[in-house]
């Protein structure tokens, strides 16, 4: 994990994470991974929308509405570090935000439904790498020798899957690495159908027979990971993400959701 903690340079992260657990069983230091387009809700054909000019979109929702969201939530800005990083979730490899600050997790999940309510985002996935006890969801991590671009983390993305499809359920890459986790359900049943046991030794299986770079399996461990979510189909407001915020919240997040449409759609045109 040394390039998660490199790439997010705020002190208080690296602190956190090196800290005793009981220094951090209040506010833990959290990773919330999301994207900023739903290419279904926001009617996108990602044929026609290149990867740097998703880049190029995603980059104007941390500069405009993510202060926003950080403000309505009394969030202050120099408490969270963003990163823009290749991202992937069911076999899509994207443009995504990675946010890392110590929080407290009732705070946490009201932040992850404040993103995924402006973004219209079926989930946001929040990671504690540093849990208090055992963690709840294995992950591995693959290690390139160079700087993962958006081609590289799609190449081994389609290649984790085709050695077994629950690796490509999702990713979050930091400079060399990409971080697949298993994560689970309230249950504690991976999403992906698989055991942590075959999930992690697949993975190496698939590192030990990618052609395309030069890869290996460098860590292993076990996190806290939960997914904040709403079924868009179901609930096409957002009332699931709208039980964890409360209608007031919500009232102040909607104008943010209505001038992100607007903004989002005159960027395509």
């Amino acid at each position: 994990m040394r390039n998660l903690f490199k790439a997010f340079t705020f002190g208080f992260v690296l602190l956190c994470l090196l800290a005793p657990a009981g220094a951090a069983e209040e506010r833990p230091t959290l990773l919330f991974s999301y994207e900023v387009l739903n290419f279904d809700i926001h009617k996108i054909d990602p044929a026609k929308l290149p990867y740097d000019r998703r880049v190029e979109l995603t980059e104007a929702a941390r500069r405009s509405e993510l202060p926003e969201i950080l403000g309505l939530l009394q969030i202050a800005p120099e408490k969270i570090s963003t990163l823009l990083m290749p991202g992937g979730y069911k076999l899509e490899t994207n443009a995504s935000l990675q946010s890392a600050m110590e929080v407290d997790n009732e705070t946490a999940d009201r932040f992850a439904a404040s993103l995924g309510y402006v973004f219209r985002q079926w989930s946001v996935l929040v990671t504690d790498f540093a849990p208090e006890g055992a963690g709840d969801t294995a992950y591995g991590v693959v290690t390139f020798d160079h700087p993962v671009g958006a081609a590289d983390a799609a190449a081994f993305f389609r290649h984790a899957a085709s050695v077994n499809p629950a690796l490509g359920e999702g990713f979050t890459a930091f400079d060399e690495e990409m971080f697949f986790l298993n994560v689970t359900d309230a249950q504690g049943k991976p999403y992906s159908g698989v055991s942590d046991e075959i999930f992690l030794a697949d993975l190496g299986k698939a590192a030990a027979s990618f052609k395309d770079a030069k890869v290996e399996v460098t860590g292993s461990g076990r996190a806290d990971a939960r997914f904040v979510e709403n079924d868009w189909k179901a609930s096409p407001d957002g009332d699931d993400y709208a039980k964890v915020l409360g209608m007031d919240l919500v009232g102040r997040l909607k104008p943010v959701r209505t001038r992100y449409d607007a903004a989002l759609a005159e960027a395509l045109k």
